[in-house]
């Protein structure tokens, strides 16, 4: 472990309070000071943007609050909605709208705007760090397709064409453990197209982009001649860059990041 994570999500007590958040903004705020007192020189920020009722003002006072503490690290998320949770069930009973496009990628940019000038590295879709070294050394394994153990109740795990995911259940998977056999759920196995589909997925969510060398050894996929037109298209659109040897996403790629996938 070489990093705290702090989910703060805001530091509006409207927000808060809509969000379903026991905490409070000040709390919040003390939690990253105690947090610094006790020693920890790793911190990171969750924030969620794209709440009903946050206007751009709201999120600029927060990303503005987040930054006076000088985390090493923050993950700004645009919020969604997963069925079967109270928000869900909230926004569908009271007719509670997600930001439109335009509004959303509004958010987008100026986050990142806001957040690169204070230093910060947007080194993948949700993720800005303050240096190289800061970078999430746990999410860069799924986003570069490598290889990760997961343990513990609901944990995925992924190596070489097979996934696999353990029971969510705490007690269920205490007792199997204490039984001597495997907490795995379920498992799949992945097809050649899926895997490169999936690496294509994850890889343009990054900065970095994706190594076209690196991707036709690994995946037996030449991009640049199996979706040529479509490539051509997004630079003249400037979604993405061809520089390099490498296919990355610019800024306004990145904010279309699951559209730019379907390529």
């Amino acid at each position: 472990i070489n990093r705290l994570n702090i989910g703060i999500q805001s530091f509006n007590d409207s927000l808060l309070k809509f969000l379903g958040r026991r905490h409070s903004a000040k709390e919040a705020g003390a939690a990253m000071d105690a947090a610094r007192q006790a020693g920890f020189d790793n911190i990171g920020i969750d924030l969620i943007y794209g709440v009903y009722g946050q206007d751009m003002k709201t999120w600029k006072e927060t990303l503005s609050k987040a930054l006076s503490f000088l985390p090493e690290h923050l993950s700004c998320y645009q919020l969604s909605l997963d069925e079967k949770t109270p928000l869900y069930e909230q926004y569908g009973k009271e007719s509670l709208q997600l930001p439109a496009e335009n509004e959303a990628l509004d958010f987008f940019i100026t986050t990142s705007k806001i957040l690169t000038d204070a230093g910060y590295i947007h080194y993948e879709v949700s993720n800005f760090a303050r240096s190289e070294a800061l970078c999430s050394r746990h999410n860069m394994k799924y986003w570069r397709h490598i290889p990760y153990l997961g343990l513990g109740p609901a944990a995925h795990s992924f190596c070489d064409r097979r996934r696999w995911w353990n029971k969510a259940d705490v007690n269920a998977y205490i007792r199997i453990i204490f039984e001597g056999k495997t907490p795995v759920l379920q498992s799949e196995e992945l097809s050649a197209e899926q895997l490169a589909l999936e690496a294509l997925f994850l890889g343009l969510r990054t900065k970095d982009g994706i190594d076209l060398d690196e991707y036709q050894i690994r995946y037996g996929v030449d991009l640049l001649t199996q979706k040529k037109q479509i490539l051509r298209k997004l630079e003249e659109d400037k979604l993405v860059e061809i520089k390099d040897g490498c296919l990355r996403p610019t800024l306004s790629g990145m904010a279309v990041a699951d559209s730019l996938a379907l390529i």
